[in-house]
């Protein structure tokens, strides 16, 4: 891909704040510092988001997480915990459209991030709970 700025950032084209790299995965500091130490680690391999991923390359890019949240975890012991983060389409705020997650370092309620997640719990009966499950089920590829 040629005007992916992540693509750019892996060939060195672009500058970065290089924290890990291997033949599969790069990381490096995400310009905007949500909290101090908030990484992204991307595949070399461009793909869009993790609906183009194979087993391949989920197990590649997945298995560099903790490697790099345990670095993170060594460089700030003040941290106290780690949000792990990947978006995917415009809509579930993705901007970058090359595959990427967020490693951010929390270091206490006022650290400037949050998520919010809505309880619908009352929304969906037993049964229409059932009824989602099996239709996603029913999807997952053997």
């Amino acid at each position: 891909m040629t005007d992916c700025i992540f693509c750019k950032i892996i060939d060195q084209e672009i500058p970065s704040y290089k924290v890990y790299e291997d033949d599969k995965v790069y990381a490096f500091l995400d310009i905007t510092q949500v909290t101090k130490g908030h990484t992204l680690l991307v595949p070399k391999e461009h793909v869009t988001d993790i609906f183009e991923y194979d087993p391949a390359l989920a197990g590649d890019v997945f298995a560099r997480v903790p490697k790099v949240a345990r670095a993170l975890e060594k460089a700030f012991p003040e941290m106290q915990g780690l949000n792990i983060i990947n978006n995917n389409k415009e809509l579930a705020y993705q901007s970058v459209f090359h595959s990427h997650i967020h490693l951010i370092p929390r270091y206490g309620k006022t650290d400037d991030f949050s998520i919010h997640f809505g309880n619908n719990q009352e929304t969906y009966s037993s049964e229409e709970m059932q009824e989602i499950a099996e239709k996603i089920m029913k999807q997952v590829e053997q």
